[in-house]
């Protein structure tokens, strides 16, 4: 690729995809060729659709990024061809700063293959540290209450200076109770109990409870299109999703308070490509944008992962939450972000007319 520097595009070590202002592929590099058990030449020249099935609506993302020329980050889709059987990967979509109507695509599968031919599985490791923090997580809350417990009857007879010590082991042992309930919260989610709801009912409880509890420094603007159908959507599991998303807004702003702006409105153009080929209609649009510093660069493509966190203290359990939820509902979230403006995306289907009827 003599453009970007033919021996640099080569080595890339993930596929990569150059599209034109068409989106049509202009040029690929060996490890795409590979990953996608396509040829140099059946890859050019065709939209990137056609060459690629890919679980997010791509074509709806590729627009936003030659639009915003910021890069967009989509997290754990699973990703194929008409030769290659789909896997979970992360795609980064970036315009070229001199070539602003072309568009690189990075493609990074979680499944990394070792040295000697072992593969290991990003996600299926976070899956499993979580079904192993669910096996003990009643074994350490019983020795911890007994800690607690104890901490707290010995600093009845100690000096303020001692007590320092036993406070801290009482502080301690409670947070790691909260951080091992909301483990068990995060694998023993049920499904789903999908039903008709009004999208604005579900943000009005979240704006109302994120207002008396964890944001009242925070000013919560309303920006609703009230023409919205209703979407097929488990509300408790859905407030749970906003509820989140508006607690880590606040959280970025820190003491000094700021502005966040709740968004909905319809999108017919947005759709999700299946793992089958087929597309399903996301309309329904909600975005939560807040004015905060941006995410941190180094953990903002993985920020949906388990234990992935920009906090200190942080456990990485809300955003891994929320995008489960979105995924049992059949939707899809996206984030971008920048220092100023952080936006969370939830894209969800309406609900089917018969269903809104009974």
């Amino acid at each position: 690729m003599s453009g970007i520097g033919g021996a640099l595009w080569s080595s890339l070590p993930v596929p990569a995809l150059l599209l034109d202002e068409n989106n049509t592929i202009s040029e690929s590099n060996t490890a795409a060729e590979n990953f996608l058990n396509l040829s140099q030449r059946a890859l050019l020249g065709g939209p990137v659709w056609d060459k690629l099935r890919v679980d997010a609506p791509l074509e709806e993302a590729l627009a936003r990024v030659r639009r915003d020329q910021s890069p967009l980050f989509i997290n754990d889709v699973d990703v194929g061809s008409g030769a290659r059987i789909p896997v979970q990967c992360q795609i980064q979509i970036a315009p070229l700063i001199d070539r602003p109507t072309q568009i690189l695509v990075l493609i990074s599968p979680h499944e990394i293959a070792g040295r000697l031919g072992r593969k290991h599985s990003v996600t299926t490791a976070a899956k499993s540290a979580i079904g192993m923090a669910e096996m003990l997580a009643h074994e350490i809350k019983n020795p911890l209450a007994g800690i607690t417990g104890a901490a707290q009857l010995l600093s009845m007879n100690l000096s303020n200076e001692d007590q320092e010590l036993t406070d801290l082991i009482v502080g301690e042992s409670r947070r790691i109770v909260k951080l091992l309930e909301q483990v068990e919260q995060f694998g023993n989610l049920l499904p789903p109990d999908r039903k008709p709801v009004n999208i604005h009912d579900v943000l009005d409880r979240a704006r109302r409870s994120a207002l008396v509890g964890f944001a009242p420094c925070m000013t919560i603007i309303e920006d609703y299109d009230p023409s919205l159908p209703q979407t097929l959507c488990d509300s408790d599991q859905l407030l749970q999703v906003f509820l989140n998303l508006l607690k880590n807004a606040t959280q970025a702003a820190g003491s000094a308070g700021g502005t966040i702006r709740i968004r909905t409105y319809y999108d017919q153009a947005l759709r999700l490509r299946r793992k089958d080929g087929n597309s399903m209609q996301l309309p329904l649009q909600v975005e939560i944008i807040d004015d905060g510093p941006g995410l941190p660069p180094e953990i903002a493509a993985e920020i949906f992962e388990p234990f992935v966190s920009g906090r200190e203290n942080g456990t990485g359990l809300g955003l891994a939450l929320v995008s489960k939820i979105i995924a049992d509902h059949d939707g899809w979230i996206a984030v971008e972000s920048a220092p100023g403006r952080t936006s969370f995306r939830v894209s969800l289907p309406i609900a089917p007319p018969k269903t809104e009827e009974s």
